[in-house]
């Protein structure tokens, strides 16, 4: 049963690969600018906040430079007050409000959410589970494939 949850949403996740790759071009552009990534998450996500951050400050990858990025961990609240308008705000499972007051600031707002929530966000990936682990399980393949597709536009001429 958990297999075909599994190979459910990873489909669902080709399917919208897209708007990952979006979120990666509008996040590369925003890096260009001298942006900063600042990442919260709900609950058990906020370790995963503070992944995404190790993943761009980080990289495994010799030749990959290092991006800068805080984790602000169970804190959106503190957008308001560290976030510049070229940085840009990650929030994963966040509430409906948290992403308002960075867009506010014009700064560019990425959601992983596992419902198609977050309206205050330019670009909401969605895991489509139902199974809150395998919903992580995809958020965690989202985040990574934001970083790697990133780094692939950072290495591309502006």
């Amino acid at each position: 049963m958990l297999d075909r949850v599994r190979e459910a949403a990873g489909a669902a996740l080709v399917e919208d690969v897209g708007a990952v790759v979006a979120a990666a071009a509008a996040m590369s552009g925003r890096f260009r600018r001298g942006g900063r990534l600042l990442a919260f998450g709900r609950g058990e996500a906020a370790s995963d906040a503070a992944h995404v951050a190790v993943e761009f400050t980080h990289p495994v990858i010799v030749g990959k430079r290092a991006l800068p990025a805080l984790s602000l961990g169970t804190e959106p609240s503190s957008l308001p007050v560290l976030g510049r308008p070229e940085d840009i705000a990650v929030g994963i499972r966040p509430l409906d409000g948290d992403l308002a007051a960075a867009r506010g600031l014009g700064m560019l707002t990425v959601a992983l959410t596992a419902d198609e929530g977050c309206a205050q966000a330019e670009h909401v990936l969605t895991a489509r589970s139902a199974d809150p682990l395998v919903a992580r399980e995809i958020h965690i393949t989202m985040y990574h494939l934001l970083w790697e597709l990133v780094h692939m536009f950072q290495e591309c001429p502006a």
